[in-house]
């Protein structure tokens, strides 16, 4: 409280600053400081902004490997898709992570897409399409 705005806490103690102001003061600190680190983790570190711009970066980063896959020779390997560029609170995939889970079969009870009602949606690893799906997709 000291550090952003000059008020001592023990002021709220002492009767010279009351909860309102105080509660007013705590909800609109920044997102550097101690209690939102406290608060919301590493996710505290990044605002609206962070994130458009990341997004951009792997949209931009997608293109261009679209592009290099297009345009190579066919007797060369096809380009590695991009990583993402990493979000906060994001942990970094191994190999033995990135696989994902088997295929299995659907069960009688579970829905349309293969959703047990009441259980979290599994997701499937993402992939890039494949030089040949972008040729016809672009061609």
């Amino acid at each position: 409280m000291l550090r952003y705005y000059g008020v001592d806490l023990l002021d709220w103690y002492r009767g010279g600053l009351s909860s309102r102001r105080l509660a007013v003061l705590i909800r609109h600190l920044p997102r550097d400081s101690a209690v939102n680190l406290a608060d919301h983790g590493e996710a505290a570190q990044w605002g609206a902004a962070e994130h458009l711009l990341a997004a951009a970066v792997d949209h931009l980063a997608a293109a261009n490997w679209m592009t290099a896959a297009l345009h190579r020779d066919e007797d060369d390997e096809p380009p590695e898709y991009p990583e993402p560029v990493p979000r906060p609170g994001q942990r970094p995939e191994g190999p033995e992570e990135s696989e994902g889970p088997e295929p299995r079969e659907r069960g009688p009870d579970e829905g349309e897409l293969g959703d047990t009602p009441g259980a979290a949606p599994e997701r499937a690893p993402v992939s890039g399409p494949s030089a040949r799906e972008l040729a016809r997709f672009f061609g």
